[in-house]
């Protein structure tokens, strides 16, 4: 779902014009490549007149476009839906109008969206045609007297911007635009709030229901998702392994098409990532990533919503991650990027986080002034800390490499020692479960700077703005 309140008018024709050309090559997803031919379609708008001014043939553009795509057989009545390169794009025109200081996304904003994505179709062949991003830039800033609209005509509320996010999917922190973040962040606090003062919190016009598939069990994932539902006005069923089966007893495919005829939503906590994808890309219902190989992303709103509590605010704070560059140091590394958090990861050689995630929080932190740090010294990682985190240094599933894991690990530990190398009032966070005497001691976890268990009641909270937002009906 697109975010319309902040498009112009332009802007919002391209992505009609990118869906009926998917439809046209008999795809039931928009790609990158779908919103270029889009852009193309619109001949009087910003970035085709920029595209002109930097000497790119039109009709070239497009046939070498076609002559690319990939052509597909589009299922009938299916809906349809974005791609993860298309929606980043679209995130990156988001990042490139705040970096112009324009609060509307116009069709130039797009095009540099495009270009910034890069590894998609469109990215490709515009790198092909002589499309650079810093020329194209430049050429935004000589039209900037020529603008579709007049910025001050275009507003968009917090309001606006949590609806935006009704029916997605949310399966790792990229999902999200910084403003989405923002938003989300801010309607947990008040929920938190809300919750404290012993008042109801917003509810659904109508009870909704929650499929909640674990392959990994949890306390706080199950505790906090069903009483969100409660909170709501909504209801949480609970589906344990034996009771799916996914991908064994019966397919993921089939699973999501069942689920999604008796729920509104499905969150899973499940081994593998690819699990995840695959029931959002069966499912007509938003799906939500309790947990993957790959990301945590309620866990990094949770704790985002926990920093800014006691630190006052994100942007410009310095978090440091000590220990394995795992699915929690993923999430919290691109939210930390998107919120303008100064992000250090200190790990051995060998257990960095994935370079891929690693390269996109770079890329998202440059439009916001974040530093993404990976260092192999812990006491010099968390001398300007002002938050260190640390997480079991063997998850589910990687039992077998518990002992060799601790040997390498042990130099990371968080202790008192190495809160003596910090800066003074340094806070301490953990995701739970801990291993206690392993990754992190009594004395830091029970300490006067620890803020875990504030981390867990805020999964609640955080997790019920996700819930409210993507199910929408509030």
């Amino acid at each position: 779902m697109v975010h319309w309140r902040r498009f112009t008018e332009r802007a919002r024709r391209v992505i009609y014009n990118a869906q009926e050309e998917a439809g046209r090559l008999g795809e039931n997803y928009v790609g990158t490549e779908h919103l270029l031919l889009g852009l193309l379609r619109e001949s009087d708008s910003t970035a085709v007149r920029m595209l002109q001014q930097l000497g790119v043939s039109l009709s070239q553009l497009r046939m070498e476009v076609e002559r690319q795509i990939s052509r597909g057989e589009a299922r009938v009545g299916q809906e349809t839906q974005l791609t993860p390169r298309a929606k980043r794009a679209i995130d990156l025109a988001y990042d490139e109008a705040r970096h112009l200081n324009d609060n509307y996304i116009g069709t130039e904003h797009l095009l540099l969206g495009l270009i910034r994505e890069g590894e998609g179709l469109a990215g490709r062949v515009l790198k092909q045609m002589g499309v650079d991003l810093d020329r194209t830039r430049a050429e935004v800033r000589k039209l900037k007297g020529e603008k579709e609209v007049s910025p001050a005509q275009v507003t968009i509320s917090r309001t606006d911007v949590l609806r935006g996010l009704k029916g997605r999917d949310l399966l790792g922190i990229n999902d999200l635009t910084s403003e989405e973040c923002i938003a989300l962040l801010q309607l947990a606090a008040e929920m938190k709030q809300t919750t404290r003062a012993g008042a109801e919190v917003v509810r659904w016009k109508r009870p909704h229901l929650l499929a909640m598939i674990f392959e990994k069990p949890s306390l706080r994932t199950r505790f906090t998702f069903e009483a969100a539902m409660v909170q709501l006005g909504g209801h949480a069923i609970y589906l344990s392994p034996n009771e799916i089966g996914l991908g064994k007893r019966e397919s993921v495919a089939d699973v999501a098409r069942n689920l999604e005829r008796w729920c509104q939503a499905i969150m899973a906590r499940v081994f593998a990532h690819q699990t995840l994808v695959e029931l959002a890309q069966n499912a007509q219902v938003p799906v939500i990533n309790a947990l993957s190989d790959l990301e945590h992303p309620c866990q990094a709103l949770a704790d985002f919503q926990t920093l800014i509590e006691h630190k006052g605010e994100a942007k410009g704070k310095h978090l440091v991650f000590v220990g394995d560059g795992n699915n929690v140091a993923h999430s919290l590394m691109l939210l930390a990027a998107k919120l303008g958090t100064h992000f250090t990861i200190a790990c051995p050689e060998g257990y960095e986080p994935n370079e891929r995630i690693l390269s996109l929080a770079r890329e998202i932190a440059a439009a916001t002034g974040a530093l993404i740090t990976v260092m192999r010294d812990p006491k010099e990682a968390v001398r300007t800390a002002d938050a260190i985190y640390t997480d079991v240094w063997a998850s589910m599933g990687q039992e077998h490499e518990a002992e060799q894991r601790k040997q390498v690990f042990m130099p990371y530990q968080v202790n008192a020692e190495l809160l003596k190398a910090a800066k003074p009032g340094a806070i301490v966070m953990h995701c739970l479960p801990a291993h206690r005497g392993e990754e992190i001691t009594d004395e830091v976890i029970d300490g006067a700077q620890s803020v875990v268990f504030d981390q867990a009641e805020n999964r609640l909270h955080a997790q019920k703005a996700v819930l409210a937002a993507l199910i929408g009906d509030w």
